[in-house]
């Protein structure tokens, strides 16, 4: 049930008004943990078990951990979660990617190794739900959080269905307070949640699937093709998945608030940073903050000297970059971004940057590092690194700006350019939501041309987002 179909509007429709007939707290959780499976199951209900598994482990070692009477008692419950919990995620995302590479490398060395590969099948969201459920119980370790006494919350906060598939990936003070905070409904929470919805589906329908029709016949290409045609192909993925991405981000915020929950934001017009650590203060900022508290700083952070501090960087990074998927490319991509932080640092460290730059200087910096990006988005997009370094020689040896080019850059420019001229407002303002404030006539001028987009130019065929596969 995708959030671009008309399936999950009528879902909506009818988990919304007898969510709010309820009114009583206990019964509204009920209410939305069953929507929340129910959702999950029209995927595949076998997976439902999983859900219910990770809920079960984190639920009873958290009390373990909260009634245990000696720190290694406590130990105990901790790595009993994290063990039950990476041990699920590495068999069914990770199983085929480690034989494999185990394989290939004894192969290197004259060594025949033929294990048992399993068609498994990468269960829906479960990268997103496992990092969830695992930062609870930490932070119940680390005494930020108190142990829940209620499973009932406790589940709903686990298989919340508007951010269960892919974020953003909450924390308990957040999602779990709120679960437990009884909730009235608000016309302005109403009101913000609708204009979320409606932003995220014009990202979703009429930017990003549009630019993957650009982006996909460059990348079913593995040999040499027209550089410049693979340049557009790669701008045209970099703003594919941000709208992708943040337009399943904007939908699921705006379906919360519609409930009376507010989730954490997760973009922040990324595309306008000027250097590595900008860009991941703006970019899936609920992952790359549930990296730094759970693996850059229990690493030592930046306290352990500066060699370590810069080791600690790229081995978070590329555990991120496998995070996202079970593939060389994505262990690449992270190791990528890993090395761009790492030489941030080593820059700043060397040279203090001016306290303020002139408006030439950020939108230079701001240009080149969004270059920057976009090669890193090259790797993540590629099938192998012999695309990669296909499609890299492309671009500087087979670079013909031919007419072959024009139409798919017209097509890029049109299809970018309302989202454009919509984030420069924003980023004049400091306000995402700039249009929400707007007079109301200006409201309904823009919100029916966004229609017009969505219903004449959109792909009405609901795609999958792309960050489900992960």
């Amino acid at each position: 049930m995708l959030f671009n179909s008309f399936e999950f509007l009528a879902f909506l429709c009818i988990v919304l008004p007898v969510y709010f007939f309820l009114k009583h707290l206990r019964r509204q959780n009920y209410w939305l943990l069953a929507a929340s499976y129910f959702f999950y199951g029209c995927w595949d209900w076998r997976f439902l078990s999983l859900i219910v598994i990770s809920t079960l482990n984190d639920y009873f070692c958290a009390k373990g951990i909260d009634r245990a009477q000696t720190p290694a008692r406590r130990r105990i419950f901790l790595w009993l979660s994290i063990g039950v919990n990476l041990g699920i995620l590495g068999f069914f995302k990770y199983y085929g990617f480690f034989v494999g590479s185990l394989t290939d490398l004894l192969g290197v060395f004259h060594i025949t190794f033929h294990p048992k590969l399993l068609d498994v099948i990468l269960p829906m969201g479960i990268s997103f739900y496992t990092f969830q459920t695992m930062s609870y119980t930490i932070d119940v370790y680390q005494r930020k959080y108190p142990a829940s006494h209620r499973f009932l919350d406790f589940a709903l906060y686990v298989a919340f269905f508007p951010q269960l598939v892919a974020g953003p990936i909450e924390r308990a003070h957040r999602l779990l307070h709120q679960i437990e905070t009884p909730r009235c409904f608000s016309s302005t929470q109403f009101k913000e949640g609708c204009y979320l919805i409606y932003l995220g589906l014009f990202q979703k329908v009429f930017v990003a699937d549009n630019l993957a029709r650009i982006v996909n016949p460059v990348f079913a290409v593995n040999g040499d093709q027209n550089g410049a045609l693979v340049l557009i192909a790669v701008y045209a993925f970099a703003f594919q998945i941000f709208c992708d991405f943040a337009g399943y981000t904007n939908i699921a915020r705006g379906v919360a608030k519609l409930f009376g929950f507010e989730l954490m934001l997760n973009f922040n017009l990324p595309y306008l940073a000027k250097n590595p650590q900008d860009f991941w203060r703006r970019w899936h900022i609920s992952l790359s903050t549930w990296l730094r508290d759970y693996l850059y700083i229990p690493l030592g952070g930046s306290r352990l000297g500066p060699w370590r501090n810069l080791r600690n960087l790229v081995l978070v990074m590329a555990l991120g970059g496998l995070w996202h998927g079970a593939a060389w490319t994505f262990v690449i991509w992270g190791l990528y971004h890993g090395l761009l932080l790492a030489g941030h640092r080593v820059i700043i460290a060397i040279k203090k940057p001016a306290a303020h730059d002139g408006m030439p200087v950020r939108w230079l910096k701001t240009l080149a590092f969004f270059h920057a990006v976009c090669f890193g988005w090259l790797i993540f997009r590629a099938q192998s690194m012999g695309q990669v370094a296909a499609m890299t020689g492309s671009l500087f040896a087979h670079f013909y700006p031919d007419h072959t080019v024009f139409t798919p850059a017209l097509q890029l420019c049109l299809i970018v350019g309302p989202l454009l001229v919509l984030q420069f407002f924003q980023a004049r303002t400091n306000d995402l939501l700039i249009l929400y404030r707007q007079h109301w006539l200006v409201q309904t001028i823009v919100y029916a041309f966004m229609g017009y987009l969505i219903l004449g130019w959109g792909i009405l065929k609901a795609e999958e987002f792309i960050y489900f596969q992960f």
